[in-house]
């Protein structure tokens, strides 16, 4: 890994720690389990992903990777951990899901592979690097020309520190303790301006919202805590 990589590699190691549970639905990463399927059904929204090659920037262990093979699409996913990485593709051979991964920097393959992904995904992964912009751009160069790129995210207001670290983190215990650093959290206006720098237009966003009664998530308008965005690239 270079180290001029945009890349914390604290973070890559807070996470590489966690792989051996990421696929345990139950387990501390459950959130990941449970938001999987709200997703997916934002992306479903905007595009069929049949035959879609579709590329999954900051994959972790595989959940959203594997969620989009069996929609269909000819998925891609990839990480800076090793360890992540690995997990991803022993449980791609437990079930049988058909997806791609490569330990590699967002940049670096769209340097390799410029527009060569018909739709791009980065979900929960901007918060975590020390610049989201460039991320960002590298997914511009990756899609295609009028391909759709998601990405999901924390809103840097107080309502998002109460809920997503005091309330998930210490309260609640729904994630493990440090997963969230609240002056990384991104606007959604700072997400959109960078969008735009990138050449990719904004198409609409939704809320993934807790109802802590019924335990259970689900897609709202609010988009004061959690949200997902998606931009197409301009043709």
């Amino acid at each position: 890994m270079s180290a001029t990589e945009n890349v914390n590699l604290q973070e890559i190691q807070k996470f590489g720690s966690h792989a051996e549970r990421w696929w345990d639905a139950g387990g501390e990463l459950y959130t990941l389990h449970e938001v999987n399927p709200l997703r997916l059904a934002f992306i479903r929204q905007y595009i069929n992903l049949t035959g879609q090659r579709v590329l999954d920037i900051g994959c972790g262990g595989g959940i959203l990777t594997e969620g989009l093979a069996q929609a269909g699409a000819e998925a891609m996913g990839i990480d800076l951990s090793d360890e992540l990485i690995e997990i991803a593709e022993l449980h791609g051979l437990e079930s049988g899901v058909n997806a791609q991964y490569r330990t590699i920097s967002a940049e670096a393959l769209a340097e390799e592979q410029p527009a060569s992904f018909d739709h791009i995904t980065c979900m929960e992964m901007l918060e975590h690097v020390p610049d989201p912009a460039a991320i960002i751009r590298a997914a511009a160069t990756l899609v295609k020309p009028g391909g759709l790129v998601f990405f999901s995210t924390l809103n840097r207001v107080p309502k998002a520190y109460l809920l997503a670290i005091v309330a998930a983190e210490y309260l609640l215990k729904m994630v493990p303790k440090g997963t969230h650093d609240y002056k990384t959290f991104i606007k959604p206006a700072e997400l959109c301006q960078s969008a735009r720098q990138a050449g990719l237009q904004l198409l609409g966003t939704t809320g993934i919202e807790y109802n802590p009664f019924s335990k259970r998530f689900s897609l709202g308008k609010n988009i004061d805590v959690n949200y997902i965005a998606a931009f197409r690239r301009s043709t």
